[in-house]
């Protein structure tokens, strides 16, 4: 301590320790003798050093509740495996499981990038399918779906001439909710017209004839739609996986003809050869451009079937429409036509050379397939009978209603829409089920031939 360099002339002296501090910084006067009017001891001169630097003195670890209890605490964490390690050197660390899960969050941590995009993944396909698949196919420039309106007729009121049945109830229902549900998938509007509720003359009944006037309404109340689609409660759409667009609309050209001698079960004359008819009237095929088509209706082993059928909106579909509405054609006729508004159309077909050059008839398992029984018991004609194997899009249980069981080809129809539309997962379970019904079956064949 005498070596030690003096802040001051004559240095530190014993007992006490001259220090600036003691003066606000100042330094005190040299006192003779190493006397100083404040001396300080070793102990207080400490105390004042530990204030120096910022930080209070010496505290023993046990002082306070979080001292004390820190080390526990921080034991306890789970993600605190190193100190866990090194307390549990000797002895048992724990339950198996315990150390299995500890094993599964490090990995999962480990591979939290590959975890965090799956996840993402997962979400992107949930929002899509829920949210953002329709919005898609609903808009104009992407799907189109906004474009395609399908109208389905019902009978919500209990029907004209008699009163409906659970059948019919259970018909309907089936009917309505395979429409909804292709129509929200695809992005269409779905217009459900309650047909026996309408009474447009005092002094008749117009039932099925309404048709023409709801098509007329929903081009009103869809102005920016393209296509109407009317179909019959009786119908089942068996492939809601395939679009309005990609089976039938970009592919008109090879799914309809225009010249009705190809299929003519009316045996109409075609084409018109007066003189006085624009070439184009006077053409089997009218112009041959796809744009100047703007009907699409199938026909059967009878003629025109208005059970499935397509219009699109133009100024021929409006002068069309009027006419067909006409009440003096129905005044005139509606006693001789058995099939109301569709012999009318036959009839106006024949008669009306303009009509003509804008229709064009679609193949009948394109928009609408029969079950046996519709058009020959057998059922076996390939242009006009429901084909499992190509998987037709739709199905008209047409005529059901005199002589077959309309509800039993429809849940019929129905079942097999849903084997056919299973999912990898269904088709999964289901071949687990098949293989363990064979092995359960061939068990009780052997136990047979031992009995």
């Amino acid at each position: 301590m005498s070596r030690s360099p003096s802040p001051q002339p004559g240095g530190w002296s014993s007992p006490g320790l001259n220090t600036p501090y003691d003066n606000g910084g100042q330094t005190s006067p040299f006192i003779p003798n190493g006397s100083s009017p404040h001396n300080v001891t070793w102990a207080s001169a400490q105390a004042r050093s530990a204030e120096v630097k910022g930080y209070p003195g010496f505290t023993p670890r046990s002082q306070g509740f979080f001292g004390k209890h820190f080390r526990r605490i921080s034991t306890s964490l789970p993600f605190n495996h190193g100190e866990k390690e090194k307390l549990g050197r000797g002895r048992s660390q724990g339950s198996k499981i315990m150390q299995i899960l500890s094993r599964i969050g490090r990995n999962m941590w480990r591979l939290r990038k590959w975890l965090g995009l799956i996840v993402i993944g997962i979400i992107g396909f949930v929002i899509w399918n829920v949210a953002l698949r329709r919005m898609y196919n609903r808009a104009s420039w992407l799907g189109g779906g906004s474009k395609y309106v399908v109208i389905l007729a019902a009978n919500q009121g209990g029907g004209v001439m008699e009163w409906k049945g659970p059948r019919e109830w259970a018909i309907e229902r089936d009917s309505v909710k395979n429409k909804r549900k292709y129509t929200k998938h695809w992005g269409y509007e779905l217009e459900i017209v309650d047909m026996s509720t309408k009474k447009r003359y005092a002094h008749e009944w117009r039932e099925s004839w309404e048709k023409v006037d709801t098509i007329r309404n929903a081009m009103r109340k869809y102005p920016h739609a393209e296509w109407f689609w009317w179909l019959d409660t009786n119908t089942f759409i068996m492939e809601p996986t395939y679009s309005l667009q990609k089976h039938i609309f970009k592919r008109l050209q090879d799914v309809t003809y225009r010249d009705i001698n190809i299929y003519n079960p009316l045996n109409i004359t075609h084409p018109l050869t007066d003189e006085y008819l624009d070439p184009e009237t006077r053409s089997a095929v009218g112009d041959g451009k796809v744009d100047s088509v703007n009907m699409l209706i199938p026909q059967d082993c009878g003629g025109f079937n208005l059970g499935s059928f397509m219009v699109r909106r133009s100024v021929w579909t409006d002068r069309l429409l009027d006419i067909w509405w006409d009440p003096v054609g129905y005044e005139q006729k509606h006693m001789e036509w058995e099939h109301k508004e569709q012999d009318a159309f036959e009839y106006m077909y024949q008669n009306q050379p303009w009509i003509r050059p804008h229709v064009a008839f679609i193949q009948q398992r394109q928009i609408m397939s029969f079950p046996p029984g519709a058009c020959g018991e057998k059922g076996d004609d390939p242009n006009i009978h429901y084909q499992e194997r190509e998987r037709d899009f739709l199905v008209n249980m047409a005529g059901c209603e005199w002589g077959r069981d309309c509800w039993a080809e429809m849940y019929n129809y129905r079942q097999l829409s849903n084997r056919l539309n299973r999912s990898y997962w269904e088709k999964f379970k289901d071949a687990i089920s098949d293989f363990f019904k064979k092995k359960t079956k061939k068990s009780e064949k052997k136990k047979e031939k031992k009995n």
